[in-house]
């Protein structure tokens, strides 16, 4: 396991969560459809695509200027879009790319959003391994290449299906999963796929899935 061992996660709301070990605190996409405080105090803002659900460019603004030695590290569509704003404190990263930030150690995996339909056209996004052991995709079905402990997994979106889903699961074969983009659904869909990919469903090929509401923190590992 990585070196995440004692950090804290917090779902909070959509595709964000916030990571926090010794102090300080990383968060990852903080969007339109997160809580709205999700990205305030936090040290290192990660962003994986320009979509308003993972991307909204306000509350990015009101947390680097709460705190001035926030930093962002997203690829060039987003960072295109706020670099001005706060110059050197806006780092641009694409697939491969290794980099520390808020004491956090992140590798950059993927390249592209997943189809949402062949007449639209593909943008960019990647996703974040955190200290060797979380995932975050971001809006795509990337297959890190590496093990990883803990699974943020895209539940509903325009672009995905059930099978998908699964098969993404068995694939990148993580020991935990925890739900994300799941902004959409109401109680009734949470509990459908929350029992297809528990023990009313085909299996996850061992992985142990967990909803998280907004607010709720875990430690992944444990």
């Amino acid at each position: 396991m990585g070196s995440d061992a004692n950090a804290t996660l917090t779902k909070k709301g959509h595709s964000c969560v916030r990571l926090e070990k010794a102090g300080r605190t990383l968060a990852i996409d903080p969007g339109g459809f997160s809580e709205p405080d999700a990205a305030l105090g936090a040290d290192a803002l990660l962003v994986t695509h320009e979509h308003a659900d993972h991307f909204d460019e306000l509350r990015l603004r009101a947390a680097m200027e709460d705190n001035p030695a926030a930093e962002i590290w997203t690829l060039r569509s987003v960072a295109e879009q706020i670099s001005g704003a706060f110059p050197g404190r806006v780092h641009t990263v694409g697939e491969g790319d290794t980099f520390e930030a808020a004491g956090f150690e992140v590798e950059v995996h993927g390249q592209l959003h997943a189809v949402i339909h062949p007449d639209i056209p593909r943008i960019t996004n990647v996703g974040y391994v955190v200290d060797g052991t979380v995932f975050h995709p971001g809006d795509a079905l990337t297959v890190p290449a590496r093990p990883v402990h803990t699974l943020l997994l895209p539940m509903h979106a325009p672009w995905n299906k059930f099978s998908e889903v699964l098969d993404y699961v068995r694939a990148v074969a993580p020991e935990q999963v925890y739900d994300i983009h799941d902004g959409l659904l109401n109680d009734n869909g949470l509990g459908v796929l929350g029992r297809m990919l528990g023990e009313g469903g085909p299996g996850t090929g061992g992985a142990v899935h967990t909803h998280l509401p907004p607010g709720e923190s875990v430690v992944p590992g444990r």
